[in-house]
């Protein structure tokens, strides 16, 4: 058989030796390249195997059993909380871009920017805020009570406990990835169509939904999915508002009850709801068509819809609301509870919780950045299907619910640590007990497992802006690939590295069910310690904690407002 270098060089005639050993190494480097992504698309695929592998091996005499007892009221539960806060998601987001993009009001730039803030809440920290505001003893009921002369028990009030007041928190403080999304839609879908509408005689509500809303549907799907997902992998909410939900029950049925099975097999029926999101994301995307008459410029310029001074007044505060709620009420009522004396005293332990997150998070950036480089120059390198199809799995962490990432991580792993431990003790001496399970490195392989993604996508657009002809002719010259690494690569992509390593950074200090789940029983970190002293009604003294939070929150939302303009 002909050398596969000679047969490709062969309409050039007889190829010089050294053309020759360069298609090699190239053609070895691919192999490489492939190869390392392979290796990180089972490391990533690990806990999805293990939560398949326990659904599939005994899941109809499970499910059997589950179905009898919690998982008909889990189930139930994630359905209707997923679909009443997507729900009011989309009405906010959709609603807010429309106005932003169409119309014209006071206020309307900076509210085009202020709509994205809501997503540096946290939801459980809003679900922490909210409670204390309307819990019968807070300040909202109290408030009631003193002006009307009611006593408590003598009236009815909403109860924000509850699956209605969870999906109301979620819808207020994720309503930004609709709104993301379908602010870009409007403003790049043809205005031909929109303005054909309007000569014919549509109002602007008709043409809205007939034209424009029609138009923009993929792009909702897309920020839909984004918040279902968000919703199914809560876990702060629920517990702090008593939901029974597949994360609850998982946490529940793992660290309470020592059902290791049950975790499994509940977390085999969430893997279901992920598959279904990921795939309305994934066919979402492939609706989304741009126009170069987009609306944005022309309203710059002169509104799609002319609004009365009624309507303008009507349009303001429509988009001021959901500002309010979302992030201006919660950033405020926990920065007035941090200047208080009680918080200020609770602030002496934040040192050692600062430390413990900032460490955990350099760990996982780190961690995500050599892979997702690996990923990167993988898919320039390779760029076959097969490494193709690597990548897509070994990014699919971010869609993976903390707790089923978790339990789906410590089966395999458990098992493993048991057998090296005993192998480390029968043959070594060891008796330090197990190596991997309650370490800091299994939390920090599954954090990275779970924002891989984040870093991936980051420098994958900062890759394909860089153009190949400086590789090949650095390479043509007899540079050699670490000197192009250096040289070219290095200085083009650190903007692109910068952003990835703070994403990764900011989404593993906000990470919770991951953590309490598989952290050591010496660590914890702000939102452990921010979750821990909520639930035991301390928000006072969480108040700092939770603040930091939110605050850091607000980075990956300046460069998420950003993208969404492009």
């Amino acid at each position: 058989m002909a050398d596969p270098a000679a047969r490709a060089l062969a309409p050039w005639g007889r190829a010089p030796v050294s053309r020759i050993r360069q298609f090699r190494r190239h053609e070895a480097s691919g192999a490489g390249w492939t190869g390392a992504a392979l290796v990180l698309a089972a490391l990533a695929a690990l806990p999805l195997v293990a939560v398949a592998a326990a659904a599939l091996t005994d899941g109809g005499e499970s499910l059997g059993a589950l179905s009898g007892t919690v998982l008909p009221s889990y189930l139930s539960n994630t359905a209707l909380l997923m679909l009443l806060a997507g729900g009011i998601a989309v009405a906010i987001g959709t609603l807010c871009a429309w106005l932003v993009v169409a119309t014209r009001f006071p206020g309307r730039r900076l509210l085009a920017f202020a709509l994205v803030l809501p997503l540096a809440v946290p939801a459980y920290l809003a679900a922490y805020v909210y409670g204390a505001l309307l819990d019968i003893g807070g300040p909202v009921q109290s408030a009631l009570r003193a002006l009307t002369g009611w006593q408590a028990g003598t009236y009815s009030f909403p109860p924000i406990r509850s699956l209605g007041g969870g999906a109301l928190v979620f819808g207020l403080v994720l309503y930004p990835y609709v709104y993301l999304l379908a602010r870009t839609a409007f403003a790049t879908q043809s205005l031909t169509q929109f303005a054909a509408a309007r000569s014919l005689g549509a109002g602007p509500w008709r043409a809205f939904f007939e034209v424009a809303l029609p138009a923009a549907r993929p792009a909702i799907a897309g920020g839909l999915a984004l918040v279902l997902m968000e919703v199914l992998a809560d876990f702060g909410v629920a517990e702090y508002f008593a939901i029974p939900t597949f994360s609850t029950g998982i946490f529940r049925a793992w660290l309470i009850s020592g059902d290791k099975a049950g975790a499994l097999r509940l977390a085999g029926v969430m893997l279901a709801f992920v598959i279904a999101l990921v795939a309305l994301e994934a066919a979402s995307r492939r609706g989304r068509r741009d126009s170069r008459d987009g609306l944005s410029r022309r309203a710059e310029a002169e509104p799609m819809v002319h609004l009365t001074p009624l309507g303008q007044a009507l349009a303001l505060a429509a988009c001021l609301v959901p500002v309010g709620l979302g992030f201006v009420l919660p950033a405020a009522y926990l920065a007035a509870l941090a200047l208080t004396e009680r918080a200020r005293a609770a602030a002496g332990e934040l040192a050692s919780y600062v430390a413990s997150s900032l460490w955990l998070a350099l760990a996982v950036a780190g961690t995500c950045l050599v892979a997702a480089l690996l990923l990167v120059f993988a898919r320039a390198r390779a760029g076959s299907r097969l490494t193709g199809a690597a990548i897509r799995v070994a990014s699919l962490g971010y869609a993976l619910p903390g707790a089923l990432l978790a339990v789906g991580l410590l089966a395999p792993l458990g098992a493993l640590d048991q057998s090296l431990t005993r192998l480390a003790r029968d043959h070594l001496g060891w008796s330090g007990g197990l190596l991997l399970t309650g370490t800091s490195l299994l939390l920090i392989y599954a954090l990275a497992v779970r924002f891989l993604t984040v870093a991936y996508n980051t420098l994958d657009g900062g890759l394909a802006r860089i153009p190949p002809g400086l590789d090949a002719a650095a390479r043509s010259l007899g540079a050699a690939p670490g000197r192009v690494l250096a040289r070219i690569y290095a200085p083009l992509l650190a903007p692109s590295l910068a952003g990835a390593a703070a994403l990764v950074f900011i989404d593993t200090l906000r990470e919770l069910p991951a953590t309490l789940i598989l952290r050591p029983f010496n660590l914890e970190t702000l939102a452990t310690r921010t979750y821990r002293l909520a639930s035991d009604e301390r928000l006072i003294e969480a108040a700092i904690p939770a603040l930091i939070l939110l605050a850091a929150g607000l980075l990956p939302v300046l460069l998420l407002n950003r993208l969404g303009k492009r």
